[in-house]
């Protein structure tokens, strides 16, 4: 168990989480994700403060590690890198969809289907299902949704949808028995659970080398 700082700027919603023994001491949120890079170093600062909590006490520090956002998730990265090798603590790597997932089986816990959606623009997403052992029965991927897309998940179990991408996911599939589409908020502290177990068995990345999961190429409008 440990103490450990929580980082998410892959998404419209940045969050900060500062976690002592698996459990969440406390959670401070962004809503503007242009503001990510200004109000990301802010919010450690305040957390630690607000519980009497040196650097030099934190065990690690994880970050939400894509997919998600280009330029959220290079403002996690950037932070994540600066601050582990400032301070001299491993860094813990969260797929961004697992941390989803994880966050929606806390608030639903039962043999489903978990299916995270993060909006990558027109019909595509960022997706990947889960069993409800968090392990991944198709992997993270960016995805152009199609009617059938998930007819193999769909006739067997609740399915659930969520995330910014579920809405247009939702449009296009009607409604068939076995879909839910709960409410979801992403936060740093669905991560709490997977960097505990990162931490305890020591699955650490190099932090000279750690990168993002962008999963696809970034686009500029303006390059041809």
């Amino acid at each position: 168990m440990a103490l450990i700082l929580h980082i998410d700027t892959a998404t419209a919603l940045g969050s900060v989480c500062l976690s002592k023994d698996g459990k969440e001491l406390e959670t401070l949120h962004n809503a503007d994700q242009k503001d990510h890079a200004a109000t990301v170093g802010l919010f450690i600062q305040r957390l630690l403060a607000n519980h009497g909590t040196a650097h030099e006490e934190l065990d690690a520090i994880a970050v939400s590690a894509g997919p998600g956002s280009y330029t959220g998730l290079r403002v996690g990265a950037a932070t994540v890198k600066g601050l582990c090798y400032a301070w001299k603590k491993p860094l813990i790597a969260v797929s961004t969809l697992q941390m989803m997932a994880s966050g929606l089986y806390a608030e639903y816990p039962q043999d489903a289907w978990y299916i995270p959606m993060i909006d990558a623009r027109r019909m595509e997403v960022f997706t990947a299902v889960y069993n409800n052992a968090l392990q991944a029965e198709i992997p993270p991927q960016a995805m152009v949704l199609s009617q059938d897309a998930f007819n193999a998940f769909l006739g067997r179990k609740t399915t659930f949808f969520f995330g910014d991408g579920a809405p247009k996911w939702h449009g296009l599939l009607g409604s068939p028995t076995n879909a839910v589409f709960p409410s979801y908020q992403i936060s740093a502290a669905h991560m709490i659970p997977l960097a505990e177990k990162a931490f305890a068995s020591k699955d650490f990345q190099d932090v000279a080398y750690f990168a993002p999961h962008y999963l696809k190429a970034f686009f500029h409008p303006g390059k041809q």
